[in-house]
């Protein structure tokens, strides 16, 4: 009976860990995140070209989305189907919003 305790105990150790090490993950993406966007702002503010400043927040954006997808799939992946396609139509229209002004333009 001890051996099933400690085995639930440390299991539910393991899942919680699990989530304090996705939480520090998007923490920190967070900081790169806004570390990208203050370089872009000075940069814009001392007239600095504006294809790279424009470069500069489009990583930041990127990195964001996909931050925003793995933590979104990770909730939507134990649900059921509807759940999944709504993902991937919500993920699909989002990159089409991104590509299309790019291509366009």
């Amino acid at each position: 009976m001890a051996t099933k305790k400690s085995s639930s105990s440390k299991s539910s150790s393991s899942s919680s860990s699990n989530k304090w090490g996705l939480n520090k993950i998007s923490f920190w993406v967070i900081v790169a995140v806004t570390i990208l966007y203050a370089v872009a702002m000075i940069l814009s503010a001392c007239g600095i070209n504006f294809v790279i400043v424009n470069a500069l927040q489009n990583v930041a954006m990127a990195t964001m989305i996909v931050l925003v997808a793995i933590l979104a799939w990770r909730y939507v992946r134990p649900k059921q189907a509807v759940w999944k396609v709504l993902y991937f139509v919500c993920l699909l229209i989002v990159l089409a919003c991104i590509i299309v002004p790019l291509v366009v333009a």
